[in-house]
């Protein structure tokens, strides 16, 4: 039998919003198996509302730069405090580096390391990169971005890739995301057996509720197709408009990729 200890009762509690009651006893009942007890606490409808596990670091900030010529990058960094996060040395030092990514590539933060170090003394806290994403410039394509701030500090940054489209329609795409944070482009991007587990969740879940065994099947699809709205780019409704989908936004535009990188919930 699995054993597991405080810190994944609360990793477990931040992951799917239940309480510590609930998520002790979900691992109690899945003998430790982290994944086993957060579909058992959505199963029993104990589960909040959190929509993804993977979450970005809960203070630091994000720095975004892009142009037509190079592309557009994105770089994260954590700290432990907001006070430091929006420091005008943290935030100086952010941008830097997010060009330095710009000009040559993700690899480019290796060479900023000893100046981050520098400021963990500096600024007493415990500094670290994060997630560090470049967008090259291709021919025939446009990159739209987005960078929300709070505080002097980018907390929501967005870089979209589109084909056969503007710059316009790029930015606004990029706001969408910005705001309803998709996890992928397009439900067939969305791995099979995440469907799959998904889809026997939902079944359980309605059983659960007393629906007829003959209605099982399509109460799940229509729940299937809510689930892909989350999370899926291509299932949303525009978020400046909810009487268009973002494929209307998108007209004979196509959506290659995009990045996401979050600060806090």
């Amino acid at each position: 039998m699995s054993t597991f200890g405080a810190k994944d009762v609360a990793a477990l509690r931040r992951e799917t919003g239940a309480g510590m009651l609930d998520a002790k006893k979900a691992l109690e009942e899945n003998d430790g198996d982290f994944e086993a007890a957060r579909q058992w606490l959505r199963v029993q409808g104990l589960a909040g509302a959190a929509k993804r596990g993977d979450r970005e670091a809960g203070e630091g900030l994000v720095a975004l730069s892009a142009d037509r010529r190079r592309g557009a990058a994105i770089v994260q960094i954590r700290c432990e405090t907001d006070f430091v996060a929006k420091s005008a040395d943290l935030v100086s030092f952010a941008d830097r580096v997010v060009e330095a990514v710009l000009a040559d590539g993700e690899e480019a933060v290796a060479g900023s390391q000893a100046e981050l170090d520098t400021l963990k003394s500096v600024l007493k806290e415990n500094l670290s990169f994060g997630r560090v994403v470049r967008f090259a410039a291709e021919p025939g394509r446009v990159i739209g971005t987005y960078l929300h701030k709070q505080n002097g500090r980018g907390v929501n940054a967005v870089m979209v890739e589109i084909s056969d489209g503007d710059d316009e329609i790029a930015h606004d795409c990029a706001l969408h995301i910005a705001f309803t944070r998709p996890t992928y482009v397009s439900r067939e991007e969305v791995p099979s057996d995440l469907v799959a587990d998904e889809r026997e969740i939902l079944a359980e879940m309605t059983r659960r509720e007393g629906k007829p065994e003959a209605a099982l099947q399509k109460i799940v699809d229509g729940r299937l197709n809510g689930w892909y709205q989350d999370r899926c780019l291509l299932e949303q409704r525009y978020v400046r408009d909810e009487k268009r989908a973002i494929t209307d936004l998108l007209g004979s535009a196509s959506v290659i990729r995009f990045a996401q990188v979050l600060i806090g919930p």
